[in-house]
């Protein structure tokens, strides 16, 4: 059951549909716009078609015994001759719904008159009349003279045709538009058809409920109303056309995309030409301060002439490609200047960088095993080359049992002798030299060993 004026109304119309205020039977969903209608006094916004209404057809809480209204078409004129009764009640409506000044609207609310017919009548009829605000109630005409409702006429195609949008792939590919159902593939509040999608109103449904599902079919009727108005702005406004759009766009300067771009909140408050006239003043005011602040620099610079002030530009222009280019030239010198400065100061610091070795923190041997065993001497030096006491005990008699063998002790037969960090075994060698446990050999200590060692050798 329709639950709000939205369902019988066709506001924001598809291009193509015709406009205008349209009420249909709420079982067969005929279109009883210009034919008699029967409306029911309890259920707002019901009405039936009149074979429905010969049939006893009950929905929802109406019932066939409910009061009702026939209602016809008034087709007599009130005020003046060529606008009917319902026309007179169509464009009050309209312009209490749509707002005073919007005639655009209004005359699409009509159906049946154009908006500078609108606009007129009403300034003729209201504005104008003597007994303001109401208009002249006392006027009398002869009903032949009315108007047949059935001649209608599509107002807002009088004013300005919308073009059929063919099924392209710019249309449903790229912004997403489908012609031939007059949809997007992803609308305005997409998700509004979810919550009433399920809903029923059975024949058991208490006051309440069917209260209830009626306020919510009346919030998704609204957000079909806003849907179709966003519809209605896109198609009036060529928006569909982006690249009609975007070209534009292109020829028009930065400064010009801008202030476009600030008046475009305007665009939904006004019709589509006051908003293009709107945007053609707000340019060419844009354009006259450029031309207007062009010709007083050339007053100052002593030109008189277009002729002159044509050069002018010209040499500039020439003046400020040499200065880019002199700017390019520079900052690409200055970017080479820059990466052999790196390059010599990275070859710089290279060879300092293998003399800084990282800093070892000493190896606390205070619970190590055999540690009772070594001298505080024996400790510090264990705890900073980092060897415990166990191994330091083994490279210690492995080195005196060697030199107590022959007498004679060099630093590199320690390293051949002790396989271990060279640079441990060599600050070893020279611990036990300075403790004089070994004595640095010379060469008669060398002569002599050496000596001894022959003499050892069996015959």
């Amino acid at each position: 059951m329709s639950t709000g004026s939205s369902s019988k109304r066709a506001q924001g119309a598809a291009p193509g549909d015709e406009v205008g205020q349209k009420f249909h039977c709420d079982n067969c969903q005929a279109n009883v716009t210009d034919s008699v209608r029967i409306s029911c006094s309890e259920c707002p916004e019901f009405d039936l078609c009149t074979t429905c209404f010969s049939r006893g057809i009950e929905l929802g809480a109406h019932r066939n015994d409910h009061p009702y209204r026939v209602v016809t078409r008034h087709r007599f004129p009130i005020f003046t001759e060529t606008w009917s009764a319902d026309e007179e009640l169509l464009l009050i409506d309209g312009l209490r719904q749509f707002g005073m000044g919007n005639w655009k609207d209004a005359a699409e609310h009509v159906g049946t008159k154009t908006k500078e017919e609108c606009e007129q009548h009403y300034n003729e009829v209201y504005v104008g009349s003597a007994s303001w605000p109401l208009p002249d109630m006392d006027r009398r005409f002869d009903v032949k003279f009315a108007r047949p409702h059935g001649d209608r006429k599509n107002g807002s195609a009088a004013s300005s045709k919308c073009k059929t949008l063919s099924s392209q792939p710019s249309n449903h590919e790229i912004v997403g538009y489908m012609p031939g159902r007059l949809e997007f593939e992803t609308e305005y509040e997409n998700e509004a058809e979810q919550v009433v999608k399920d809903m029923m109103i059975a024949d058991d449904d208490s006051p309440e409920e069917v209260e209830l599902k009626q306020i919510v079919l009346r919030i998704y009727n609204g957000k079909l109303d806003r849907r179709q108005q966003r519809k209605r702005f896109i198609f009036e406004r060529g928006l569909l056309e982006y690249r009609k759009h975007q070209s534009i766009e292109k020829k028009r300067t930065k400064e010009e995309r801008e202030l476009v771009g600030r008046v475009k909140v305007f665009a939904r408050m006004q019709t589509k030409e006051d908003y293009d006239a709107l945007t053609a003043g707000l340019l060419s005011e844009h354009a006259l301060r450029q031309r207007i602040a062009q010709l007083q620099e050339w007053r100052r610079n002593g030109i008189t002439s277009l002729d002159d002030g044509a050069q002018f530009e010209a040499e500039r222009s020439q003046r400020l490609s040499r200065r880019a280019t002199t700017l390019r030239d520079s900052a690409h010198l200055l970017d080479r200047l820059q990466k052999i400065v790196l390059a010599r100061s990275v070859r710089e610091v290279e060879p300092s960088k293998t003399l800084v070795r990282k800093s070892v923190n000493p190896l606390d041997i205070e619970n190590a095993e055999g540690v009772e065993l070594l001298s505080p001497s024996e400790r510090d030096i264990c705890s900073r080359l980092r060897i415990f006491p166990r191994p330091y005990l083994v490279v210690k008699e492995a080195l005196l049992a060697e030199y107590a063998r022959t007498g004679i002790l060099k630093r590199r037969q320690a390293r051949q002798l002790v396989k271990i960090d060279v640079n441990k075994t060599s600050k070893l060698y020279d611990f036990f030299v300075q403790s004089g446990w070994i004595k640095a050999p010379n060469r008669a200590a060398v002569l002599a060993a050496r000596d001894r060692m022959v003499s050892q050798e069996p015959s």
